[in-house]
């Protein structure tokens, strides 16, 4: 057994991230596919060294002038969830049929209004209970990841708008117009956003990851470089004062902003992905980004010959290079998990 194979799936990420030498890499699946994907057989891909990457939330927030309140129901074989944000100057409804999001919250001018008074007040504390659990749970197949959950689904205040509480069309609408109520819940929702940051940076993550779905074809470089870079600036200047690695979930087209990304501070790339969804290879990222960590999702559905995965797997991890990357499942898992889950782990065995 190689002495990279000898050491726990933690000991080899912590070897990866320090960036020390991993001849084998480390290939592991988010926590949320364990959870909400009971049909794989995960403790038998376990067993055959897959890792696991868990997330918890590091902050805690009081909201004093908003309630959520949640319905669900079946219908047509479908789980539908509404959900009602309830403040003294009116509400927002949004509702999900499964787990995908099919209303958003804000739709008018007025409905940004009543958001912005939702966050009024809103105070932000550092939690480590469920960190410290999830990493007694993890132990050495895995680590823990630190998130900011709470304030949308942990992204920056743009993307939140973009993804959790607007939807594309009517935020490309607005963003172009300027529209005095989102620019006012912007200004918000960023100062929220650092003080989360804040109490990140004190808590017992060492790695912050901010889920932000970002592809540059549905923002452009002019609003990322307007919005995005400044607060990401104030947000790393924040981090590194207290030794913390930043992820950010970048899992779509990022070629016209690569020297961007390379002017900045991140630690990792999260979910870096390659053709169709990106439109970067690992080569090109990696020589754009020689030192930021490439978390590397291989979408494991293009590969349908054992031999062309093997091969694939192989070309990924040399382009990478021997530190600072991962292979990671964290997109889904391919509905043939049982051939390619394992045939990854086995290129991965094979490596010297």
């Amino acid at each position: 057994m190689s002495l990279s194979m000898s050491k726990s799936i933690r000991e080899r990420l912590d070897d990866a991230t320090a960036g020390r030498p991993v001849i084998k890499p480390v290939y592991a699946v988010y926590d949320w596919f364990v959870k909400n994907r009971p049909h794989v057989d995960w403790q038998s891909l376990f067993d055959l060294g897959l890792g696991q990457i868990n997330h918890a939330n590091v902050v805690r927030h009081e909201h004093p002038n908003f309630e959520l309140i949640e319905e669900t129901r079946e219908e047509n074989g479908v789980v539908r969830r509404d959900v009602r944000l309830v403040t003294d100057r009116g509400e927002l409804h949004e509702w999900y049929a499964g787990e995908w999001l099919q209303e958003h919250f804000i739709k008018t001018p007025q409905d940004y209004r009543i958001m912005a008074r939702a966050l009024e007040g809103v105070k932000v504390h550092t939690d480590n209970l469920a960190f410290e659990a999830s990493e007694q749970k993890v132990g050495d197949g895995g680590i823990t990841v630190g998130q900011l959950i709470g304030l949308g689904t942990g992204r920056t205040p743009l993307m939140v708008l973009q993804v959790d509480w607007v939807g594309l069309e009517q935020w490309s609408f607005d963003i172009a117009t300027e529209l005095p109520e989102m620019m006012d819940l912007l200004e918000i929702m960023n100062g929220i956003k650092l003080e989360e940051i804040r109490a990140a940076a004190t808590s017992s993550a060492e790695h912050i990851k901010l889920w932000e779905n970002l592809s540059i074809s549905t923002m452009g470089p002019g609003l990322y470089r307007r919005h995005l870079v400044p607060l990401y600036r104030d947000i790393i200047e924040i981090l590194d004062r207290q030794g913390k690695r930043l992820q950010v979930h970048y899992d779509g087209q990022l070629r016209a902003v690569a020297d961007d990304i390379r002017g900045l501070g991140f630690d990792g790339i999260d979910s870096f992905t390659e053709a169709p969804e990106g439109d970067m290879t690992v080569a090109e990222a990696r020589d754009r980004w020689p030192d930021k960590f490439l978390w590397i999702h291989p979408n494991l559905g293009l590969y349908h010959n054992p031999k062309c995965l093997g091969a694939n797997i192989r070309r990924i991890q040399l382009a990478a290079g021997n530190t600072r990357s991962c292979l990671m499942i964290s997109e889904d898992i391919p509905p043939d998990w049982r051939q390619t889950v394992p045939l990854v782990l086995e290129a991965i065995e094979e490596m010297e």
